[in-house]
């Protein structure tokens, strides 16, 4: 018989797989995959202000990676730093004050390698709750922006031109991406979130034939990383969040070996 903690840790990494997949390909496209590191970083300030304010931890990852989204979408036309440099500060620094914060904290007990490297196998039925009801919300929202977020993937300038894409766009697409990494907190933690968008994206591109397609393909390889990192990490007691990461970079190295589509 299946033991109860394992079936919620497979039912916790497959709602995130759903929607980190289709989300994961405009990181992708649009070469984020450091916007959404940035973000990720950031997150572990938000535990720390969750627990300040009494709240869960994922609220509060949420709130700070929601903010950090909109101060990346104000800062998005200065000329001060570059862009790489900007991020790089709000990433580490972000980091740091939140691991600072946590070691103020003496009161508090705290694993904190759970939230750096995550623990899908310490999921309870309230986080699933939270898991799939936040995946069904990032899904609609990515449906609903989906036409005008990739006609300014594929050519900004022109669907600048035609009103094909709002400004708004960008935004919402950052608010997707903050409350994707709320989601994968407790899967694969704060290092290694990004992973999970960027690497079954990046494995599905070779071999897709639509933007659709390749959107179903990340799901579904993120799905198999998922199954494939819980077999690991029980069968040779290894850590559970980067078990599902190596799951998923073996899948990309394998699909190396598809023939490239035009």
């Amino acid at each position: 018989m299946v033991d109860d903690f394992l079936v919620r840790a497979l039912v916790a990494g497959l709602g995130v797989a759903v929607v980190a997949g289709p989300l994961g390909c405009f990181v992708v496209w649009r070469r984020m995959a450091y916007v959404g590191d940035t973000m990720a970083h950031a997150s572990l300030l938000g535990v720390a202000l969750g627990l300040v304010l009494g709240l869960d931890p994922g609220l509060g990852v949420l709130m700070v990676a929601v903010a950090v989204a909109l101060l990346l979408a104000a800062l998005q036309g200065q000329r001060l730093l570059g862009s790489d440099t900007l991020l790089g500060i709000l990433a580490h620094g972000a980091l740091s004050i939140g691991l600072v914060a946590i070691a103020f904290m003496e009161t508090v007990r705290l694993d904190l390698m759970a939230y750096l490297f995550g623990d899908i196998l310490a999921v309870s039925g309230r986080d699933l709750l939270w898991i799939w009801g936040g995946a069904a919300a990032v899904l609609a929202g990515l449906a609903a922006v989906w036409r005008p977020l990739l006609a300014v993937t594929v050519d900004p300038d022109l669907a600048r031109v035609e009103g094909a894409a709002p400004p708004w766009v960008h935004v919402v697409f950052a608010l997707l991406i903050a409350a994707t990494i709320a989601l994968a907190l407790k899967i694969v933690g704060v290092l290694l979130i990004t992973a999970l968008l960027i690497i079954p994206a990046a494995a599905a591109r070779r071999g897709a034939r639509s933007p659709e397609g390749m959107a179903l393909a990340a799901a579904g390889i993120g799905a198999l990383a998922v199954v494939g990192g819980l077999l690991l990490s029980i069968g040779f007691d290894t850590p559970s969040g980067p078990s599902v990461v190596v799951a998923a970079l073996v899948m990309f190295v394998g699909s190396l070996a598809l023939p490239a589509r035009g």
